[in-house]
């Protein structure tokens, strides 16, 4: 079921005025929602809690979150500043056993959030790198508080584009694997995803 937009939504924006394609419609808004987070390499809805994840830093000063996968478990954005701790290990012995303090030791962009993606090393503070372990760990409330208007919309068009495949030769089986495609296609969704792609899978997608 689709966290981005309703049955009901997608039935008006289709002019499906009865119950007997409901089982088509949900599967396009699934198929959909799954096309627009591989897309964009986030998620845009927000976890109930904190989790900790653990991350490799890009450098001594900053640490990008990585792209979020559909169906995986890390995702691209912090929430909220509520919750947040960033912890290292810096000997490489498996324990993150340094906490640091946010604006003494770390800021995050882009500072007109929330969300998060990237975490800056400030002051005296280095993140650790060249370690075989993941050397930073951060537990945060993950995803975005709201959906965006243009990623419900994105997904609304995409859902209706997905839903009159059931008249394909090979009906809708696997449309969801055809997602990305169906985007790069559509100059429309394209665009009101644009400013939304995360900064690690905006030059891979395009």
């Amino acid at each position: 079921m689709s966290n981005y937009a309703t049955l009901a939504e997608l039935r008006t924006w289709t002019g499906v005025d009865d119950s007997l394609d409901n089982d088509i419609l949900t599967s396009s808004l699934t198929a959909a929602e799954l096309a627009v987070e591989a897309w964009c390499g986030r998620k845009f809805t927000q976890d109930a809690d904190v989790s900790a994840a653990r991350f490799r830093p890009q450098a001594q000063g900053w640490l990008y979150l990585p792209a979020f996968r559909p169906g995986g478990v890390a995702t691209a954005d912090i929430s909220t500043l509520t919750g947040l701790v960033v912890k290292t290990d810096d000997n490489d012995d498996g324990t993150f056993e340094t906490t640091w303090t946010v604006t003494t030791d770390f800021e995050v962009e882009p500072f007109d959030g929330p969300p998060f993606h990237k975490i800056i090393a400030v002051g005296t503070r280095c993140f650790p790198t060249c370690l075989r372990r993941p050397a930073v760990q951060v537990t945060a409330r993950w995803g975005w508080a709201a959906v965006p208007e243009p990623v419900k919309t994105a997904t609304l068009i995409l859902a209706g584009e997905f839903a009159k495949l059931k008249d394909a030769p090979f009906g809708v089986a696997g449309f969801g694997d055809f997602g990305v495609v169906r985007i790069r296609q559509n100059p429309k969704v394209a665009e009101l995803l644009a400013r939304y792609q995360h900064p690690m899978v905006a030059a891979v997608v395009a």
